[in-house]
Parts: structure tokens; sequence; C-alpha cells
């Protein structure tokens, strides 16, 4: 199969991957399998290609993020459960000042989603965003805004949340987690401060009435972790990783030579890195026993399979398309200059921000998107850290674009915030969209200077 037809069928695929998550509500897993099978069949690849594709395409992306995933969702866990976060939120809540609470959130929110899924997150420091809003007698929907949003700029866009993470396994860039770290802070940061100032325009304009969560006081949440553990203790399990990946990288870059040179690498490892970031966590723990080392870490590894799972099929949907010719095709538009600069990034955010929009899920947004553009980035000439880095930024900005009521998120947002869903979709829908076209132009921008 050649020429627009192939096109066709790809597009075919994207399609029933919206229409069987969004409409048939099958899980993304199963949906990403279909397509990559409809897509090979439909395409006239050899039943055995296929079949070899999509094994090839599940087993290799595992096999470079898997255990990457694993770690990152475990000691997200362990830091929701211990109540690390509340001390994070606690340490940032100092540093800011309670005469900016909403600027507080708004960080408190980027720190905690780091490695905590933004729901989970969201859930964990409501009460905490309920109790400043009394003693600051702010708007609570402001407040709701500012910590959702917060959360938001993060989960899509710095590693080692998983999203982020399966972006840049699917594109071949797992060698560089180290530079999408950096980028992703850096592009995250006025894509924090947008959903800040939109928490300060529109937010403070909503009133809303008693959430109905909030039957505990915050300190109330607070005794129920007992004592909470140290600042240190807290932040080593995110810090610790994010420094031995930068190390790692710095050292690469510079072409160091010698055994302790090869031991920074080592460290730098994503795997090795997030593997370090759970020993840390396990000093979190209020007791080594199996409540904590099996269930908690059990707990973990359930948050982590559905990850899995749908990176993988997103790999082996994207394994089934590089085995036609459609890299072929690419390079063709490629040669008559259809794609150039940084305009090629728009794609992505097309691509990523309709799959959101459509089917709701940030995670299987990047996931797919990525899969679909990977057989560009080398026809284009798009390798290494940088360029690479600022892909995986496209794909997360449109992947933020937009939270809207067929998003688990929404709701999470909405009902723990006590905001009707008119007000919802004014407040948080119309932020997301903020985020997402703010992060695009700030990627663009950095392309435009860097590349």
């Amino acid at each position: 199969m050649e020429g627009p037809l192939l096109f066709f069928i790809i597009l075919l695929g994207v399609a029933f991957i919206v229409f069987a998550t969004a409409k048939l509500k099958i899980h993304p897993f199963l949906s990403l399998l279909f397509a990559a099978f409809l897509v090979g069949i439909l395409a006239g690849l050899p039943l055995n290609t296929i079949v070899e594709a999509v094994n090839g395409g599940f087993g290799g992306l595992m096999g470079y993020i898997g255990i990457v995933i694993v770690a990152g969702t475990i000691i997200g866990t362990v830091l929701e459960k211990s109540g690390a976060a509340l001390r994070m939120a606690e340490v940032v809540l100092r540093l800011v000042g309670e005469k900016r609470p909403q600027l507080a959130m708004s960080l408190i929110g980027a720190i905690v989603s780091i490695p905590v899924f933004c729901d989970s997150g969201y859930v964990i420091l409501s009460s905490l965003k309920k109790s400043l809003a009394r003693r600051a007698k702010v708007a609570i929907a402001s407040m709701s805004v500012a910590l959702a949003t917060g959360l938001y700029a993060t989960h899509t866009l710095v590693p080692p949340t998983p999203g982020p993470i399966a972006a840049a396994g699917n594109i071949g860039a797992s060698d560089y987690l180290g530079t999408i770290i950096l980028v992703g802070l850096v592009v995250a940061i006025p894509t924090i401060l947008v959903g800040y100032f939109w928490a300060m325009k529109v937010g403070t304009k909503i009133e809303v009435q008693d959430e109905g969560e909030l039957q505990f006081d915050y300190d109330d949440i607070v005794k129920s972790f007992g004592k909470l553990p140290s600042t240190t203790k807290s932040f080593a399990p995110i810090v610790l990783p994010i420094l031995l990946i930068g190390i790692g990288s710095v050292v690469k870059f510079l072409q160091m030579e010698g055994s302790f040179a090869n031991f920074l690498v080592f460290l730098g490892s994503p795997l090795v890195a997030l593997l370090v970031g759970v020993i840390a966590s396990f000093f979190l723990m209020p007791k080594l026993n199996e409540e904590t080392l099996t269930g908690w870490v059990g707990d973990g590894l359930k948050d982590a399979s559905t990850i899995l799972l749908i990176t993988g099929a997103g790999g082996a949907f994207g394994s089934v398309i590089k085995a036609t010719p459609v890299a072929e095709l690419i390079k063709g538009f490629a040669d008559g200059g259809l794609f150039s600069g940084a305009f090629l990034l728009v794609i992505p955010f097309i691509i990523a921000a309709a799959l959101k929009t459509a089917q709701g899920s940030s995670t299987a947004a990047l996931v797919v998107t990525s899969t679909l553009i990977a057989p560009l980035l080398p026809q284009m000439g798009i390798e290494g850290a940088l360029p690479l880095a600022l892909v995986v930024m496209a794909i997360g900005a449109g992947a933020m674009a937009v939270s809207h009521v067929n998003d688990s998120y929404f709701w999470v947002v909405k009902e723990f915030s006590g905001m009707k869903v008119t007000d919802a979709y004014k407040a948080q829908t119309m932020a997301t969209l903020l985020q997402g076209l703010v992060a695009i132009m700030t990627t663009m921008l950095l392309w435009i200077i860097f590349v």
C-alpha cells in the first residue's frame, strides 16, 4: 500500500482508537492493539510481519522504559502514603509565604505532580488548599484552579511522570531523559504561571458552595499520618534521581573518560537513578514491614500496570506503522519542503490536542502521538538530545488541551472544588487550553533560539 491511501489507513487507525475509547469505552490497551492489527492488515503487510511488529514493538519499548515507569510510580505512591507530599507542600508554603496563597498552590502542585499522578495529587492536597484559603480569606475556586493547573503542567511535561517517559521511549529519546527533565522544567514555568494568572483572573470571581469532600480539616489529615517525614527525606526520592540523571548527562556531554566517569554515567542512567529514588523512598516508610514493603509497593505496581500496558500497546501500534512504507512517503514530503523548522512542532501538538480532546486521557494522547510521529523524525533529520526533548514538549503541550467532561481529572477538580460544571468549564477547561498554547509557543521559541 502506498501514497495518500496509506495516510488514510493510518488516520483510520487513529480514528478507530478514538472511537473505541471515547464511545465504545474499550480500554486504550485493547484499542491500540486492535488498531495495530487493523492498520497492518489494511496496509497489506504480511500477517507474520504484523505479529512480529506487534510483539517487537511491545517488548522493545518495555525493555527501554518499563522498569523506569514502575520505579517512578512506586516513588509517587510512597510519597502519597507516607505524607511526604504534604511535607513538601508545607515547605513550599513557608518559602512562598501565605500572602501569595494561589502562587503557593501552583508551585506546590507543580512539585508534587512530578512523581505523583495529578488526580491523586489533587485529592491529597485538597484539604491543604481549603485550609489555606480559609486562613488567607481568598476564593476557594481560585485556589482550586491554581492547584489544578500547577499539577497539570508537570504531569504532561516533566519526567519521571509516566506520560513524558513513554513519549520519550517511543521516539527513541530514552537516553536523553536528563535533557528532557531540564527542558520540561523550563517549558513548565510559563505554563504554570499562565494557570496561576487564570486562577487570579477567573477563579477569584467564582463562588462555590462548601465542598462535600471537606469533612476533614487539614490538621486532621496531617494527624492521620502521625508524624510527617522530614523535609530532606521527603524531597530525596525526587531530587536524587533528577540530580543523578543530570550529572550523568553532563558527563556524557563532556565525553569524560575513566572509571569514575563510567560510574557516574551508570548512576545517571534513568533505570539506576529511579531505583536509587525507590531506595530513598523506603526511608519515608513509618515501618519496614509487609504493609509497606509489600502493600505500598504493590499499590504502586497496580498504578503502573495500566500505564505499562498502554505504553507497550502504543509501541506495538508504532512498530506496525514503521513496518509500512510510510517512512519513504514522509521522506518525499520532507524533501519537498512541506515540513521545516519550528513549524514541525505544530504537527505533534495538533495530533495530541485532538486525541486529548476526543478521548480524555493525557497519557494516552502522549503515547499515541509519539508512536505516530516517530517515523517522521529520522526523515526530517531530527536527532540528538535537545531536538527530541522539544518534540516531547510539543506532544505534552497538545496533551494538555483541553481537559473537559471526558477527562477524569476534570471531574476530580470539579467535585473536590465544589464548582458547578459551567464554572469548571470557565476555570479548568479554559485554563488547560491556555496552558497548552503557552507550552507550545514556549517550545517553538526554544526551537528557534537553540536548534
